[in-house]
């Protein structure tokens, strides 16, 4: 039997995908090897019958511009126990290509370990995929599927915004994001929303729901002060990483709750609980303002990689090949902003449990000063006399005193 590539996929989807599955297979079958794309992620490796297909090159080649994934996803964590190298040496596999997030990177930190352990001669490396953006890359260097999953939600974002140009309306919109804020900031920034508020903003206070109702009425306040009566507001979905259950049922939405007694947030629209929170607020303020809900995840996941990721991804999977070459196994390929390829190894970027830690948004960076010092509206202590004219305490809805920032670290 010709040796064998193995590639899975975990997580969710998110653009590029096929593109880094097509090029890994097109490189190795050129050079002889045999591949194989598993269904159903991590879960795949250890049964008896996996669900597989064999790759072959018109195949790669017709999905490599496609969104999606050729093989099927899966969230499914193996326990250590569930560990067998029988699939490995059934199929004569000599590389087990893993493409996913962080909990996808922690476990195939894990195998790799175990594959150690017991002597099995199979490398194992990872390509970093998710539209979060928030795996411990080089600086500079985005995960694969960011920018194309940014570029539709811009696209989203931009017509929202015109909506509320055009109706005279306010939109809460919610993005995809985990526990960081790179892809509510990346929208925003680029629409140019007057207020992005993400899990990062809350460097030095606790975050809280009425902290977020208050700066995104903040916004709302100043617009009216510019004579703008619309306007929208993103709200990083990684806010709620950040809060204790007693606070999220604090906001009396009616959520349902798993078995533990959490509430199961993936049930609910974010942009819809938030839009009744700041809704609410309002009302208590006696302000005449409208605002609808939207959400932007699922419908930027599966959306064809734009020229950036197509490009990115390709390299990508070259990358794999490379450090196959190499001997390197346990780490993540990464592509520079030049293109150079580089082993980054698990080991290297995982906490204390052999997690992989995450990437967040540098809220010190120039680039979050300038977008939060020049291109946001929101109410400061220039403004209090004017905004007395809509509440009676504008202090409240200062967006430094919220934040507990000094104004001079934005400028």
């Amino acid at each position: 039997m010709k040796p064998t590539i193995a590639i899975l996929a975990g997580g969710g989807p998110a653009p590029g995908i096929n593109t880094v599955i097509g090029t890994i297979a097109k490189v190795f079958l050129t050079d002889g090897y045999r591949v194989l794309g598993l269904h159903g992620g991590f879960k795949s490796l250890f049964i008896q019958n996996p669900e597989i297909d064999e790759i072959n090159f018109e195949h790669a080649d017709k999905i490599y511009k496609q969104g999606g994934s050729a093989i099927r996803m899966s969230r499914y964590k193996p326990k250590d126990e569930e560990f067998t190298v029988d699939f490995f040496i059934r199929e004569n596999v000599k590389l087990l290509v893993t493409i996913g997030g962080d909990d996808t990177a922690s476990t195939a930190n894990r195998i790799s370990k175990f594959l150690a352990e017991h002597d099995v001669k199979i490398q194992n490396i990872h390509v970093p995929k998710t539209i979060d953006n928030d795996l411990p890359l080089p600086e500079g260097s985005p995960t694969f599927g960011y920018q194309s999953a940014k570029q539709e939600g811009v696209r989203i974002a931009q017509t929202i915004y015109e909506d509320a140009r055009t109706s005279g309306n306010w939109f809460v919109v919610a993005a995809m994001g985990r526990e960081a804020g790179h892809l509510a900031f990346g929208i925003g920034a680029a629409c140019h929303y007057p207020m992005i508020i993400i899990p990062e903003m809350f460097n030095k206070t606790e975050l809280t729901i009425h902290k977020i109702v208050k700066l995104s009425i903040s916004s709302i306040l100043k617009r009216k002060l510019l004579g703008i009566t619309y306007g929208a507001v993103i709200i990083s979905e990684g806010v709620f990483h950040f809060m204790s259950d007693d606070e999220i049922k604090s906001t009396n939405i009616n959520f349902t709750y798993d078995e533990h007694g959490h509430p199961e947030l993936g049930n609910v629209s974010k942009a819809h609980i938030f839009n009744i929170l700041i809704q609410r607020e309002l009302k208590r303020l006696e302000l005449n303002v409208k605002s609808r809900p939207v959400e932007i995840g699922y419908e930027i996941r599966c959306v064809q990689p734009i020229a950036f990721d197509l490009l990115y991804c390709a390299l990508l999977g070259m990358g794999v090949k490379k450090l196959f070459d190499q001997g390197v196994s346990g780490c993540m390929v990464t592509s520079d902003p030049i293109g150079d390829i580089a082993p980054l190894f698990l080991k290297d970027v995982e906490d204390e449990k052999g997690k992989v830690k995450p990437r967040l948004v540098n809220i010190n960076s120039q680039k979050a000063r300038l977008v939060y010092g020049f291109n946001h509206q929101y109410i400061t202590e220039e403004d209090y006399e004017a905004a007395s004219k809509y509440v009676e305490n504008p202090e409240e809805f200062d967006f430094y005193k919220i934040l507990n920032w000094d104004k001079i670290e934005l400028i």
